[in-house]
């Protein structure tokens, strides 16, 4: 059977998708990674602190794709990864506290696919040990499970790369249909990760300054702002509002 094409309109989606893998230990990984996501179109690497990076097993196991490697970003922290996305889906294995509602890889696959349309969007991998920190997770906006056998549920890194690929494609070909996403009046562009990060700082910054949040003890109220944040979905204009309050009460306090 001949391979299923994408529309032009799908392929533009499909360029706006970051696969990011967070503390990869075997370059071999990488290198499978790229050739998974090759097989489905998506070609935007981003590295955040890998051990071994370059190394000829990458090479090696990219068998082909050795394009993404070549043109691969290699950041310092997820942070910088995520800078200027609308949307990063986490790719994780278990359950966490304090994490937004889960999702199976089908349904973020969707979701990404229908945010990929108003901007750019991630996909993020956690270490082949430990998968992705708490406070990673955090910085995503929503992340998604592979419905696994429980109790077999070890995945190695590049095949979890090459099954989310492969339900992003097919998620673009129209299997399961993509949703129309209806028109509605007023909505805004929406906030950029490192939008989001800036009032979430600007929050803390205030909520120190007027006592609220002692920094001996923080407890987890920014953690609990980021799932606030990250269910509203925020408009770059809202941002704006936010941090516009919070300045004018850091002024009276002035």
């Amino acid at each position: 059977m001949d391979s299923k094409r994408l529309t032009p309109p799908a392929l533009e989606s499909l360029q706006r998708v970051r696969v990011i893998l967070c503390a990869t230990s075997h370059p071999g990984n990488i290198g499978a990674a790229a050739r998974a996501m090759k097989t489905m179109g998506l070609n935007r690497l981003i590295l955040v602190n890998p051990k071994i990076f370059p190394d000829p097993q990458a090479d090696a196991m990219a068998s082909g794709a050795d394009d993404l490697l070549a043109n691969a970003i290699v950041c310092t922290s997820l942070t910088e990864a995520l800078q200027g996305v609308v949307l990063a889906l986490a790719m994780t294995a278990r359950r966490r506290e304090l994490a937004t509602a889960p999702l199976w890889v089908r349904d973020g696959a969707l979701e990404l696919v229908g945010m990929a349309a108003q901007g750019e969007v991630a996909l993020v991998f956690g270490n082949e040990t430990s998968g992705l920190s708490n406070e990673e997770l955090a910085q995503c906006g929503c992340w998604a499970m592979i419905p696994t056998d429980p109790d077999f549920s070890s995945l190695n890194l590049a095949a979890a790369v090459q099954i989310m690929c492969y339900e992003l494609r097919m998620a673009l070909l129209g299997t399961p249909a993509v949703p129309t996403i209806p028109t509605m009046v007023d909505v805004g562009q929406l906030a950029t990760h490192d939008e989001v990060e800036g009032v979430l700082s600007h929050f803390e910054q205030s909520a120190v300054d007027s006592g609220f949040l002692d920094v001996a003890s923080p407890g987890r109220l920014m953690l609990r702002l980021r799932r606030l944040f990250a269910r509203a979905r925020l408009e770059r204009e809202e941002v704006n509002i936010l941090r516009g309050f919070l300045a004018s009460f850091q002024r009276k306090r002035g």
